[in-house]
């Protein structure tokens, strides 16, 4: 019988909560700081487990992709424990273009609730916060080796937009 008790950095963070802010690099060492976004647009964060991974792979490149499909809503960032170096490679390899965050500290996944310990990486989820600072949509995937859902990101987007 397992006695785990969920913590606040593996319970994800609810609908209408304050997004927790923070700041993190993106592959080109450029700061990411999610305060600089809000009042301004919409930020879309796709949480994912690992660089380099075949599910991850193939997620990164339907968001490079289609990245029109989704920055027409608001700010676009992927977020992984990986290293900004990680990322960079990885960034080329693939031909990304959309930024990806280095949470080597899982400072923000913790903070959003998205750590998953038992990997020491986060989970794969999708956070949409609102122009007001506030969690608009949130979806954890339930299994970490599947795709999420592009078309339910993209209607939850649509319908925040009205």
């Amino acid at each position: 019988m397992s006695t785990q008790v969920a913590t606040q950095e593996t319970t994800p963070v609810t609908v209408g909560a304050a997004a927790p802010d923070f700041r993190l690099q993106d592959q080109d060492g450029k700061e990411f700081h999610l305060a600089d976004h809000l009042g301004k647009k919409t930020v879309i964060l796709f949480f994912y487990p690992l660089d380099w991974s075949p599910t991850c792979s193939k997620e990164n490149a339907c968001f490079t992709s289609s990245l029109a499909r989704f920055a027409k809503y608001g700010e676009v960032a992927a977020i992984s424990s990986d290293s900004t170096y990680s990322h960079r490679a990885w960034a080329e390899k693939m031909g990304l273009k959309h930024r990806l965050l280095s949470d080597m500290h899982r400072s923000a996944s913790k903070a959003y609730g998205l750590y998953f310990p038992q990997a020491n990486i986060n989970q794969r989820a999708t956070v949409i916060i609102g122009k007001d600072g506030k969690v608009a949509w949130v979806k954890v995937e339930p299994d970490i080796t599947k795709e999420r859902d592009y078309n339910e990101v993209e209607a939850a987007l649509v319908k925040l937009a009205k």
